[in-house]
């Protein structure tokens, strides 16, 4: 007697399709991907795609949400398992040799800026979305505003090595976003702007 296949509930099908989007998603971007194409890989309709996910922008908003909390996920642990007085800096080697080799949460965050660019509901959730994480960082890494805006510049510089297949550049490749800071507390040379410490709260 054949064994019968079990069919998979909706909700593993949800995570499925966006395991396949963000990957399709970090490449083509929103305006470049087919829905189509995702349906197809993951084995499904297109309209029952769209049972699961309305719109072509509510999928990619969702995947925009998960390759955040990925990065957070990870923020999360390396901070975790640092003393007081390291934890940025643990959270950017963590960025460095964890996400940036991964490649698809990290495209798939600068996807969400491209588009929020020409799309302004696209726009404001990947705006709460960054506040929430920055304001996330702020409090694991028990730094100031000023440090955290450091640490995302420097982190988007290396998004770009990533993008671009940089590595070659001995200096960029060797680099990570709490180097920016100069350290734990901002200890860089050279001028500086300091922001307020209610800065995030405006974003």
């Amino acid at each position: 007697m054949a064994a019968t296949t079990r069919r998979k509930s909706a909700e593993e099908r949800r995570e499925e399709i966006l395991r396949i989007a963000i990957e399709h998603f970090a490449v083509r971007g929103f305006h470049g991907t087919s829905t189509e194409t995702i349906a197809r890989q993951a084995g499904i309709s297109q309209p029952y795609l769209f049972r699961l996910f309305r719109t072509k922008q509510e999928l990619f908003l969702a995947c925009d949400a998960r390759a955040c909390e990925k990065v957070l996920e990870t923020f999360r642990r390396a901070a975790s398992g640092a003393p007081p007085g390291e934890k940025l800096a643990a959270m950017g080697r963590a960025y460095t040799n964890e996400l940036l080799p991964d490649r698809h949460a990290v495209l798939m965050m600068m996807q969400g800026f491209a588009a929020a660019g020409s799309d302004p509901d696209i726009r404001a959730t990947v705006r709460q979305t960054f506040r929430d994480m920055a304001m996330e960082v702020a409090e694991l890494g028990g730094v100031t505003a000023g440090d955290v805006w450091a640490f995302f510049a420097n982190g988007m510089l290396l998004n770009i090595v990533a993008a671009l297949e940089l590595q070659e550049m001995a200096v960029l490749a060797h680099a990570h976003p709490v180097s920016a800071c100069g350290g734990q507390h901002g200890t860089q040379t050279g001028r500086r702007v300091e922001l307020d410490e209610d800065v995030l709260s405006r974003v």
